[in-house]
């Protein structure tokens, strides 16, 4: 019997259950998914690298493995940068990479792998993850299911189309200065950064960025969030630090009470910049639903230098930029130039090789010291809420400039004014979370951002599970979707 749309129409643990009780094999599962890509390719462009019938072999031999795992059966994508999966290209959004192959997996593949996902194919990003929008040269635009016309956000911006046009229930992303929460926010999902060292980044790395970057999911249910966080938390062997055990699984979580918290709330960009009038009522809307569950809601914000906190940012993200670019002649065998990569890409690089060693050094301290200032704001709040972006998703070609543009300090002014939110809690290590509580009137939708204390993304997949039970946006769906 083929599949009905109400048969995919479900999250991962969704799906997983259909697969362990016989009502779907995993084999149908993985077909319909690529025949969900294969619609919907034209139109979003989210997936850039198939891995068809890698997908359907897994899945053919479903029945043959001794353990399923939680999620056994239920296909998923990676996003094509850093995570390695062995055999497949990792293009990390740049022609000079389209065919670089390792021959192993990522610990989070092997996690993934572990807990029964099938991997279908990688997902589109911006070159080297650098945007906030997903527009490579090499693989072209992908675009919002919400509107093809405007960004899906990045750098995770193929995952996010894919999951918010129902093709997958989740996608691997990750995330170093927004990256996950970003499409989230673009898209209509629900991103998740989890705490630094939480999930691990072997073997390539110990931490990446010097703490910044982060890898988790997008998913459209928090239950999806939390239960694949279960399978693939905790540390590597020979990780440099990891976050604190968790007290019992995140799931588990999703039904225990958070109590009454104390949430800051804060709407004006540190920038200075403006802030989209739906930004503004959507962070309202969400604070008065906090209240109506009982939390107590104040406006605050924490104290800290935003310029001093902002050069020390990019010194440290170009300076690694700068020391990735460094190491492909390496990966491709020769000599680059600058006619490898993009001007955005290789304007930044040139920016991070004229950051000292010094340079560095004061830039990692310097975070260091504002994330104590931000600790002992949350001293006094159990949650900090803010937009998650400042505006709802720009036109493709707002954030990032075509091959021809030769001024790109338009496109580097607005990245920064549209994504004033997100960064702080790389920089911290803090879990945030945007969820997708609002619409506005033109059917785009507005994230709300959430962030914890270290180490407590308890906290936020409580509050996330109450307001997604007080306002669920399961049903929202984008005008582009694989169920049509």
């Amino acid at each position: 019997m083929p599949l009905s749309s109400s048969d995919i129409d479900h999250d991962a643990h969704g799906l997983a259950a259909l697969v362990q009780r016989g009502d779907i094999h995993p084999l149908e599962l993985v077909d319909a998914t690529i025949a969900a890509i294969e619609s919907t390719q034209s139109d979003l462009n989210a997936v850039i690298t198939p891995m068809f019938e890698q997908a359907r072999a897994e899945a053919r031999s479903y029945e043959a493995k001794d353990s399923r795992g939680l999620f056994g059966g239920v296909p998923y994508l990676l996003k094509d940068i850093r995570a390695s999966y062995a055999g497949v290209p990792t293009s990390s959004g740049s022609a000079l990479l389209r065919d670089a192959v390792l021959d192993y997996d990522s610990e989070i593949v092997i996690r993934h792998k572990r807990a029964g996902l099938i991997c279908v194919g990688k997902t589109n990003t911006p070159e080297l993850g650098l945007t906030a929008t997903t527009e490579p040269h090499a693989f072209g635009p992908t675009k919002n299911p919400w509107n093809l016309e405007r960004t899906p956000g990045g750098s995770s911006g193929g995952a996010a189309a894919a999951v918010a046009a129902h093709v997958v229930s989740v996608a691997h992303a990750s995330d170093g200065g927004g990256s996950i929460r970003i499409p989230a926010a673009c898209c209509g999902l629900v991103g998740l950064k989890p705490t630094r060292g939480r999930n691990p980044l072997g073997p390539d790395a110990g931490d990446v960025m010097n703490g910044l970057v982060v890898e988790h999911i997008l998913s459209r249910t928090v239950r999806d969030s939390a239960g694949i966080l279960d399978v693939t938390a905790g540390p590597d062997v020979g990780d440099p630090y990891w976050a604190p055990p968790a007290e019992r699984s995140f799931t588990r979580e999703l039904f225990i009470e958070p109590g009454q918290l104390r949430i800051a709330m804060s709407m004006d960009s540190p920038l200075g910049t403006p802030v989209h009038e739906d930004c503004v009522k959507a962070v309202k809307h969400t604070g008065i639903m906090l209240e109506d569950l009982g939390h107590h809601v104040e406006v605050a914000t924490p104290e800290y230098d935003d310029e001093v906190f902002r050069k020390a940012f990019t010194t440290i993200w170009f300076a690694n930029l700068a020391a990735t670019i460094n190491e492909h002649p390496q990966v491709v065998g020769r000599e680059v130039s600058e006619s490898d990569y993009e001007p955005f890409t290789w304007l930044h690089y040139e920016r991070g090789k004229q950051t000292s060693g010094t340079d560095y050094v004061r830039a990692v301290t310097l975070l260091q010291v504002i994330s104590r200032q931000v600790a002992a704001f949350f001293e006094r709040y159990d949650l900090w809420l803010t937009p998650t972006l400042a505006s709802p998703p720009p036109p493709l070609g707002f954030l990032h400039p075509g091959p021809r543009v030769v001024d790109l300090r338009p496109f580097a002014s607005r990245v920064k004014e549209f994504v004033p939110f997100t960064q702080l809690a790389n920089a911290t290590g803090q879990p945030a979370i945007s969820l997708p509580l609002h619409w506005n009137d033109d059917n785009l939708p507005i994230g709300s951002h959430l962030t914890a204390r270290f180490g407590e993304e308890s906290t936020l997949l409580r509050v996330a599970a109450q307001l997604e039970l007080d306002k669920p946006w399961k049903e929202h769906k984008p005008p582009y979707n694989a169920l049509s």
